[in-house]
């Protein structure tokens, strides 16, 4: 194999009658008879590279034999491109290499999917031959975001006089938020590690030792059931710093994001950030982590609903509880099956039920209890509900109201796409390298696994599986 003088995405016209040497993967082939075209893909991008009987026939032959996704090295001369066969698509638009020789360094069967941004393929099938789906653009380039960010990271905490220090993965069970893994110890029969859920006491140590300033891009590992946007193992941005007030952590941790974004993505955050308080962000947004991406508020309604007629309404407003009403914008036109879904997921939320109605283009109630509304006290109490809108109300204890209506602010908030999602993708596997699915499986490896009996006795450990 010669060594690669460029990568895929770097020539330019700048290089032509250039001899180079290229490696990569065959993305496209097309067969022209006696000229024959592929586009040769690495992690920078695509080149064409062309096969000419006339300038070598025997290289020319040798191209029938590859085929999508093969591994091969071409050594040949750029050439700049027709006018009428230039791609403004792509940085290597203007040039093609001409290939004078040829070298397979791999020959590839044909893949289970088409190396794609936009191939029909489903998740479980991409995780399973993950080596593969890592070769498309897209992945590539979230590959690459995450390296970005957590360049950016180091660089700022490293400016900030921060020490990154490495804590042990292999430590001692505490009682925290969610199980823990834990490790049998070979050397210590009957005794067990426990995989860190975070890296709190040895950072706190760290601080009582005298490091000042620590950090960590840490690996940590929780046994909770999984949801769209957790993993059973994952990594986190740690930091402590002595002789420090709270305003000065919540600053440096801004200048932080603030460097990332415009390092790592070209985008430059206003500052200051707004600041809200715990009682501001759960009454608004029903979470003390709010999503602040799409707005949809929760609005209070407990006065007009203590002077309603509908007895679930009055009951909650005048017993101590409150009653919160989401406003779905043009959402009048969401069908009745989609409403009552909505109210059996409020339902496995803690919730008894999931009141609603909707604004005619008239300006009139329509709703099962619209009859125990009176439309002026609703308009003077909830003026932000227009014609056209669904409004969707929460009725119960303080804090069921504010968890179950959060909760379906976010549903609503990723089914209507309000979200803009980092790095367009709607799934963190997708930000992930190799993640676990959601039975906290990984599909390429198929871990987890059984051991051997001989590996059981070692660690002198007894299996009782229930059948």
């Amino acid at each position: 194999m010669k060594v690669r003088t460029h990568r895929c995405g770097e020539l330019t016209k700048a290089a032509v009658g250039q001899t180079v040497v290229l490696n990569g993967w065959v993305q496209k082939r097309r067969d022209h008879g006696t000229v024959m075209f592929i586009d040769l893909r690495d992690r920078t991008g695509i080149t064409q590279v062309v096969f000419n009987a006339e300038r070598n026939a025997v290289v020319h032959q040798a191209s029938h034999s590859l085929r999508s996704e093969c591994v091969v090295s071409v050594t040949g001369q750029v050439m700049a491109r027709p006018d009428e066969s230039k791609n403004p698509n792509l940085p290597t638009g203007e040039i093609e290499v001409f290939v004078d020789a040829v070298e397979i360094l791999n020959e590839s069967k044909t893949p289970p999917f088409v190396i794609e941004d936009d191939a029909e393929v489903t998740e479980s099938v991409r995780l399973k031959y993950r080596y593969l789906d890592l070769r498309r653009p897209k992945m590539q380039r979230l590959l690459t975001i995450r390296h970005d960010i957590m360049q950016a990271v180091r660089g700022f905490l490293n400016a900030e006089r921060f020490l990154e220090v490495e804590t042990p993965i292999l430590t001692k069970s505490t009682p925290e938020g969610a199980r823990d893994y834990l490790v049998p110890s070979r050397v210590n029969p009957g005794q067990f590690y426990a995989l860190p859920q975070s890296p709190q006491l040895f950072k706190q140590v760290l601080m009582v030792s005298g490091v000042d300033r620590y950090y960590q891009i840490a690996r940590c590992f929780r046994d909770e059931d999984l949801r769209n946007d957790r993993q059973p193992e994952f990594t986190q941005i740690d930091a402590e710093l002595s002789f420090a007030d709270r305003e000065q952590v919540m600053s440096l941790m801004e200048q932080m994001i603030v460097t990332v974004f415009r390092d790592a993505g070209g985008v430059q955050l206003p500052t200051p950030f707004p600041r809200m308080t715990y009682a501001e962000a759960v009454g608004r947004y029903g979470s003390d982590k709010p999503d602040l991406r799409f707005d949809m508020p929760l609005y209070d309604v407990t006065a007009f609903a203590a002077a309603s007629e509908f007895k679930v309404f009055k009951e909650a407003a005048t017993k101590g509880g409150i009653v919160k009403a989401l406003i779905v914008k043009g959402g009048a036109a969401t069908p009745r099956s989609r409403i009552d879904a909505l109210g059996e997921m409020a339902k496995g939320f803690g919730a008894k039920g999931l009141a609603w109605l909707k604004i005619t283009p008239e300006g009139q109630l329509e709703s099962v209890i619209a009859k125990f509304l009176d439309v002026k006290a609703f308009t003077a109490a909830l003026p932000e509900a227009k014609p056209g809108d669904l409004v969707l109300f929460g009725a119960d204890k303080t804090a069921i109201v504010h968890d179950v209506l959060g909760r379906i602010r976010l549903l609503l908030g990723e089914e209507l796409k309000l979200i803009d999602t980092t790095g367009n993708t709607e799934s963190i596997r997708d930000v992930i390298a190799f993640p676990k699915t959601q039975r906290a499986q990984c599909p390429l490896t198929d871990a987890p696994s059984t051991v051997s009996a001989e590996q059981l006795k070692e660690l002198r450990i007894k299996l009782d599986l229930v059948e």
